[in-house]
């Protein structure tokens, strides 16, 4: 089993280790013409990105004093988000760099086609018109006689004599000095491209460098904005089949993986509680995932929750990072706050049963899901809805009859392309679904873990309005 572990941590800094080589390339080494100052750079914010990261990640799980996770966080968990798409964005730019190259190849070559001058013919119409026939040349006069033919050698210049000085030349007769070449041609040659091969290259590679490292600022700052401005709302109708038509149109406020940590404090707390209370739900899920952070850093952060407004209360069931962050006290603390624990509990209200169990993670505590506790004894007639953070708990929601389950966990994948892992981790990675009898409903959450930053997943408060077939 260690050896195992051992192999695949090291193919992951392997991995890690390449693809950080291959964008500092990219962007630094392919974009500079030697060794200077601006590929030192680089390889400083790549290894410093990943430096911060990882012990953001550390101080976090180790519980460090909460300012160094604070100073930690923010730029280690954005540089995560960040190296994600500089990455993907420089993959697409290898498909676009041959298609590049090859454009100002051909116009290179169609200026310098143009560039060139006609070649001469080889004589001239006029000549042409004056060229006797073979056999029909004249006979030679006293005139002609004297002119060498075309075939005859000329003879040498008369040499001046002793007594004659040479005739300067006049202005008009001063021998042509050949021309200096244009600028970018070479003596005896065609001019050259105006841009030459490696003039080229580094273009391009500037070209794209610059596109890649502009493409992942914008969509890591815009999903940045996406989270820190708040979840939005989400309507889903639900039917129940035994649902009476007295609770037609009952409104449940469903919100997870609100993450209140290092980077999402008390602020943010706040537009959760304010988005969940525009809504004016019958009832509020809170369905697990509340905090990354112990309740002495976080429980000022938390304090919001208990402006929580809806006629038949607001509900908690703990998530995967409750039992990281001290289940038990967090789960005092939403009680003191005003919330209601459903800890393997359920409680009848009075036209449903609403019940919640503990996430998978409380098992190596002696603390998971006992959905006999929970559901055991109720009577089946009535229609049941379950509070459970994984979507993997619905084989269980299925097996003991219940009618609608409500979950969070995958933030519907975060940062694309996130969504394809988180989907294949999980029977549904957003939205609702039907199992058997069962439906599932699984919300993207609030907030966000590690980097703040959503794409591809907007986060929400979704309010579920159950509708009575009877109805």
């Amino acid at each position: 089993m260690v050896v195992v572990f051992a192999l695949v941590a090291l193919a992951v800094v392997s991995v890690l280790v390449t693809s950080n080589w291959y964008v500092w390339r990219r962007l630094f080494r392919d974009t500079t013409r030697g060794p200077g100052p601006v590929r030192r750079i680089g390889a400083v914010v790549i290894a410093g990105g990943w430096a911060l990261a990882v012990g953001a990640l550390v101080a976090e799980r180790a519980g460090a004093p909460f300012w160094l996770q604070q100073v930690l966080a923010w730029p280690g968990f954005l540089w995560l988000a960040l190296s994600i798409y500089l990455l993907l964005a420089v993959l697409a730019g290898e498909v676009v760099r041959p298609l590049l190259l090859r454009f100002l190849e051909r116009r290179a070559a169609a200026r310098q086609a143009e560039a060139e001058p006609a070649p001469e013919p080889l004589s001239s119409p006029a000549a042409d018109t004056k060229r006797i026939p073979a056999g029909t040349a004249p006979p030679k006069t006293a005139e002609t006689a004297e002119a060498p033919t075309a075939l005859e050698a000329p003879t040498a210049p008369k040499a001046p004599e002793a007594s004659e000085t040479p005739k300067a030349p006049e202005a008009s007769e001063a021998p042509e000095t050949p021309e200096k070449p244009p600028s970018g041609a070479t003596a005896g040659g065609p001019p050259e491209s105006p841009l030459a091969l490696p003039s080229r290259r580094l273009f391009v590679s500037r070209v794209l460098g610059g596109a890649a490292a502009a493409a992942a600022v914008g969509t890591v700052g815009h999903g940045t904005y996406g989270v820190l401005n708040g979840p939005s709302v989400k309507r889903v109708t639900v039917p129940l089949a035994k649902l009476p038509r007295a609770a037609h149109g009952f409104r449940i406020a469903v919100v997870s993986d609100v993450h209140l940590g290092p980077v999402l404090g008390r602020g943010f707390a706040q537009k959760v509680v304010d988005t969940i209370n525009s809504t004016q739900p019958d009832l509020i899920a809170v369905v697990g995932d509340l905090v990354d952070g112990s309740v002495k850093d976080l429980g000022p952060a938390a304090a919001p929750l208990a402006q929580l407004k809806a006629r038949h209360g607001a509900y908690f069931v703990t998530g995967n990072h409750e039992y990281f962050s001290g289940a038990e006290q967090w789960v005092a603390e939403v009680r003191r706050l005003g919330l209601l624990p459903l800890e393997n509990a359920r409680t009848e209200l009075p036209h449903f049963d609403l019940a919640g169990v503990n996430d998978v993670a409380g098992e190596d505590e002696g603390q998971g899901p006992d959905y006999a506790k929970a559901l055991g004894d109720r009577d089946r007639a009535r229609a049941c809805v379950l509070l459970a953070h994984q979507p993997v708990q619905i084989h269980d929601a299925v097996d003991h009859g219940v009618d609608l389950q409500l979950s969070g966990h995958t933030h519907g994948g975060q940062l694309w392309p996130g969504n394809l892992i988180a989907g294949a981790a999980n029977p549904t990675l957003a939205g609702l679904e039907r199992y058997g009898d069962t439906q599932l409903y699984v919300s993207r959450g609030a907030g966000a873990w590690g980097p703040p930053t959503r794409v591809g997943a907007e986060s929400d408060v979704t309010v579920i309005e159950l509708a009575s077939l009877r109805a």
